[in-house]
């Protein structure tokens, strides 16, 4: 099935990968990223026939988790046949967007080794603050297997989401069919795989660098 981004096989791709660590994989150019969510139909075709987010069924008052890499995509839907995700979009933003998104996260646990708060109490205080959560998983395999990788997501709310849906949203493609052909091939170096095409993404700590 034919989508409007570059794929290449799965197991080209993870020669090149980072195999440890926390990495932003993902599919971006100099004016976009691509991320992915999944939905039930109600959302997902609404979406895709309006160019947007929204209708009845989107709740605009719940945070929503973006996901710039595909697999962990896969891993969450099941390759799209987990019950109320079975339509998966590509969702390409604004680049600029994405990464004021990633720059002002504040992380879902609390952490003293590595976090920027000095105490618990700010963590909380910024949580508390902030539209956007930033959590680091397992990555993982086509089969689902985790692997060292760690991959980024991120749950978006209030304006910043409502942002995401629309303004800050340049196109809404459906991959729900090229998922589903795919899925026959989802095992560890079939040379079949194709996913789409992802490269780890540097986004500066600071604005407009």
């Amino acid at each position: 099935m034919n989508i409007p981004l570059p794929t290449e096989p799965y197991r080209s791709q993870l020669a090149r990968w980072p195999q440890e660590g926390q990495h932003i994989l993902a599919h971006y150019d100099v004016d976009s990223v691509i991320v992915y969510q999944a939905y039930r139909p109600a959302i997902g075709e609404w979406a895709i026939r309006n160019g947007h987010l929204g209708g009845p069924d989107f709740s605009f008052k719940r945070m929503s988790w973006i996901k710039p890499n595909f697999l962990w995509m896969m891993y969450r839907s099941g390759w799209g046949t987990k019950e109320g995700q079975e339509i998966t979009l590509g969702l390409r933003l604004r680049r600029p967007f994405f990464e004021h998104v990633v720059r002002s996260a504040v992380p879902s646990t609390f952490n003293a080794a590595t976090h920027r708060f000095a105490t618990r109490e700010d963590w909380q205080a910024a949580v508390g603050a902030s539209e956007v959560r930033l959590q680091w998983d397992p990555d993982h395999a086509p089969s689902g297997a985790k692997v060292e990788r760690r991959a980024i997501q991120l749950g978006l709310r209030g304006a910043t989401l409502a942002a995401m849906a629309k303004s800050e949203l340049l196109e809404v493609i459906d991959m729900t069919a090229f998922v589903n052909a795919q899925r026959a091939f989802a095992q560890p170096l079939n040379p079949l795989l194709e996913t789409p095409a992802e490269s780890p993404l540097l986004v500066s700590a600071q604005e407009g660098n």
